[in-house]
């Protein structure tokens, strides 16, 4: 018998009283806001979903290869990670991701580094396209 982990939870909000798009989300003890730019409609109240998608993706990949350097005692005073979500007119939505290290790494670890980002729990969530389940229910 398979045993399920909670990874995360968020719930999103949104309304008739607030700008069109915005959405207020909890996600665990946080409070964030979502919401399309003025040009889409929206009030441009917080980054939209796919910004925050990417957010998910960037961060995970900094926290990932943070914690994978101090257990190998490297010294990288900073990471960077860019993410990009580009949809071309004749093709499949692509991400770009560029991580940016310091320049004295040595370049096996470099190499290392490159490996693990591909390993990172939201890449693999991502890359693997998880099943999503939905079901809707009345309120109240």
């Amino acid at each position: 018998m398979s045993t399920v982990r909670h990874v995360a939870r968020a719930a999103g909000t949104t309304g008739s009283a607030v700008p069109a798009y915005r959405v207020d989300i909890e996600a665990g003890a946080h409070r964030l806001v979502a919401d399309e730019p003025v040009a889409a409609g929206g009030g441009d109240a917080g980054p939209p979903p796919f910004g925050l998608l990417l957010a998910a993706l960037t961060a995970c990949t900094a926290t990932t290869l943070r914690m994978y350097a101090e257990r190998k005692g490297w010294d990288l005073a900073t990471i960077q990670v860019d993410a990009r979500y580009d949809v071309p007119d004749d093709g499949p939505a692509t991400i770009t991701r560029t991580v940016v290290i310091p320049s004295a790494v040595a370049a096996e670890q470099r190499d290392r580094l490159a490996e693990i980002a591909e390993r990172t729990p939201v890449t693999r969530a991502v890359r693997a396209g998880t099943q999503i389940t939905t079901t809707f229910r009345a309120a109240g």
